[in-house]
């Protein structure tokens, strides 16, 4: 079943259990999926622009819920951070940090890679390789961390 076909099946569940939470967290991945069909009319989506946008959604939530946070305002951070696990339940199963190194490592010994100046070389491959899998600022850390040692 596509994302959008999912999507729509799990807001009419929401509706119907009045859940407003998840309500308003499909709905926001039902525009964002509007929005991106609406781009490339003569294309279609692929799974990899899919990820994409439900990895930005969740991304947002986290940094608002963070922000709000920092104001001591966690009666509108709590729902911010509910809404973002509720859009990750959509993405595929992330990675473990030793998981993300394990594919850093190969990718450094591939490459040859010989300390930070190679940072942007081992960036590219491992974030297409990790696409949907892994957070970028978890990978950027952990390749610094490898090329720095």
């Amino acid at each position: 079943m596509s994302l959008e076909n999912n999507v729509t099946s799990k807001l009419k569940e929401a509706m119907k259990a009045k859940d407003v939470i998840r309500l308003e967290a499909l709905r926001a991945i039902k525009s964002a999926l509007i929005l991106l069909k609406t781009e490339d009319r003569n294309q279609p989506i692929l799974e990899t622009k899919e990820v994409q946008v439900l990895q930005k959604l969740v991304k947002q939530r986290k940094d608002s819920a963070s922000i709000f946070r920092e104001q001591n305002r966690i009666d509108l951070a709590e729902p911010e951070e509910a809404q973002a696990n509720i859009i990750s339940e959509f993405l595929p199963k992330q990675l473990s940090e030793s998981e993300i190194e394990n594919v850093v490592i190969v990718v450094i010994t591939q490459i040859s890679a010989e300390g930070i100046k190679d940072m942007g070389k081992v960036m590219g491959i491992v974030t297409n390789k990790l696409a949907g899998k892994a957070d970028g600022k978890t990978i950027s850390n952990i390749v610094r961390e490898k090329l720095s040692s």
